[in-house]
């Protein structure tokens, strides 16, 4: 199929912000997972900056060790473009959680430097239409007769 220059443009537009929002999330998680480790992960960003809280203290390592996979998995799907929706929920989940932790112990945070614009990328994605997705892994999938995004 043929995209006229419009459809063109939004493919083009949407797959820069599917891949850089996939990017900020796979990257870091790699070094999560990878270099640190999730339960250094867990450690050093959950358990002992909220020891002093109401959260509890299993809470904290289940969460904190299982934040870097959603980041990989969601990550990935993101940047594939394949399972788009969950993916995008995935993200879109970690990103609630770490503003929830955020508020916990700073009620004032400022959002602006790093869950402002991941949230930016990840409502446009998630509410353009899939269609207009046109270079990601559901397209390809669509076009070739199998279920769609």
């Amino acid at each position: 199929m043929t995209l006229d220059s419009t459809q063109l443009h939004r493919a083009w537009g949407v797959l820069f912000a599917r891949l850089v929002l996939g990017l900020v999330f796979f990257q870091g998680a790699l070094w999560r997972v990878f270099d640190l480790g999730p339960a250094e992960h867990a450690r050093r960003f959950f358990v002992e900056p909220y020891s002093e809280t109401f959260l509890p203290e299993w809470a904290l390592w289940i969460t904190g060790m299982g934040v870097p996979f959603a980041e990989l998995i969601g990550g990935a799907l993101v940047l594939l473009g394949l399972w788009r929706l969950p993916g995008l929920i995935l993200l879109g989940a970690v990103l609630v959680l770490v503003t929830f932790g955020h508020l916990v112990t700073e009620p004032i945070f400022a959002f602006n430097a790093h869950v402002i614009p991941r949230l930016f990328l990840l409502v446009f994605v998630l509410c353009v239409p899939a269609e207009w997705d046109r270079f990601s892994a559901d397209a390809w999938r669509a076009s070739r007769g199998g279920r769609d995004a």
